[in-house]
């Protein structure tokens, strides 16, 4: 029986340049106020709010602390406290946008336990539906997203719950 071929080219950019990556992105990507290129989706004072440019899922989200550090335990009481309120605000956001039928919310900490950007942590936030596990990803090694991240993007930042329970910083979606 002959396979038949699945293209997925926007992941070789990451494939091929995952190892040599200079800098951080989570420290990076916040200074050049470029929010809608980088895909930044809120921002907060001590966080901010970011769409994983190479997604488990449509709508998948990390937070990440502005401040690069790699464990929980190098957190300040406050940055640790905003850091799981924007994580709860995020869900929120998702189950109105997207209305997901679950989540998978959860840290790598170190390059061991899976973690692609080991000294900056995050959160990740991979909504999921029932359904959504499929052949592709065990027999392909292929993730099938049926959405533009550009489109995922605008559902988001049209979510007023960014900032009605948490102080707002300015983000220019523009």
């Amino acid at each position: 029986m002959p396979f038949k071929i699945l293209w997925a080219p926007w992941r070789l950019a990451y494939v091929m340049k995952a190892d040599e990556q200079k800098g951080c992105i989570f420290c990076e990507k916040p200074k050049e106020q470029r929010d809608r290129e980088n895909l930044i989706v809120a921002r907060f004072e001590r966080c901010f709010v970011i769409l994983n440019a190479f997604p488990y899922n449509n709508g998948h989200l990390m937070v990440v602390p502005y401040r690069h550090v790699p464990s929980l335990l190098d957190l300040t009481d406050d940055e640790l406290a905003e850091l799981m309120k924007v994580t709860q605000i995020a869900e929120k956001v998702l189950r109105e946008a997207l209305k997901p039928h679950g989540f998978n919310i959860g840290m790598n900490l170190g390059r061991c336990a899976g973690a692609g950007i080991e000294d900056h942590l995050h959160i990740h936030i991979v909504p999921r539906w029932n359904g959504d596990t499929n052949f592709m990803p065990v027999i392909g090694e292929t993730k099938v997203l049926p959405e533009l991240l550009s489109q995922t993007y605008e559902k988001l930042v049209s979510i007023p719950l960014w900032h009605e329970c948490y102080p707002k910083t300015e983000v220019d979606h523009k």
